[in-house]
């Protein structure tokens, strides 16, 4: 019996053939290896993946296909948040979200019957007629979180990330500005912009306040469990 990826893959050889694009057979190839995987794919990625499986198309041809994947309906362009842009199978009649690990960027895909049936109770109650949503969580995987110490610099949390301060590593002087500041020890402070290179921007008790990166480096916090 046919599977679903054989029945996706004529139905998209005769659009194809029916919108007269060339190269079909090439095409094709890009279609196959693109549904062998359910990996979330960037253009790049993929090429890798043509070439392991012995196909040396030019970047710009593997782009052109993922577009087209997109516009006929087989594949779903994603652009999560400071992340490459990436793709994935689209399956008709089903529906799945997002949680990404902030760190390392791993993507994985989650259904949640409840918070379904919640965004349309939602929409109907607004009077909406709901078309589609995309719900994407963020947050750090189990992986990343196995590697991190018990305590680490306020410097190396991510946005959105929330710890304790446990202790000031410098000397009084540091101590001091954050005291003039408003920060102390155990205080709870959350991450809200942290490029990796310039300051990091933490909030506490309300409000906000920016940090030199020696200064946040100096601060050794613990991340707190979200709840």
């Amino acid at each position: 019996m046919e599977n679903t990826h054989d029945k996706e893959i004529g139905q998209l050889a005769s659009l194809f053939k029916d919108q007269g694009l060339d190269r079909i057979d090439e095409r094709m190839a890009v279609m196959r290896v693109f549904l062998s995987t359910e990996e979330h794919l960037s253009a790049e990625r993929l090429a890798e993946l043509l070439k392991e499986s012995g196909y040396d198309f030019p970047p710009e041809f593997v782009r052109d296909n993922l577009r087209l994947l997109c516009r006929y309906g087989f594949a779903n362009k994603c652009n999560f948040d400071e992340c490459e842009t990436v793709y994935e199978h689209r399956h008709l009649g089903e529906h799945h979200d997002h949680i990404i690990c902030a760190k390392c960027g791993k993507i994985t895909e989650f259904e949640n019957h409840q918070i379904e049936a919640l965004q349309a109770q939602i929409a109907k109650t607004l009077g909406f007629h709901m078309l589609g949503h995309r719900l994407e969580l963020h947050g750090i995987c189990p992986d990343c979180l196995g590697k991190r110490h018990a305590r680490l610099s306020l410097a190396m949390l991510r946005p959105g990330e929330r710890a304790a301060i446990r202790e000031i590593a410098g000397g009084s002087g540091a101590r001091l500005r954050l005291m003039s500041m408003g920060l102390k020890e155990g205080d709870k402070v959350e991450a809200i912009a942290n490029n990796g290179g310039g300051q990091v921007v933490v909030a506490c008790g309300g409000a906000r306040m920016a940090l030199g990166r020696g200064l946040a480096e100096k601060v050794l916090v613990e991340p707190l469990n979200c709840g």
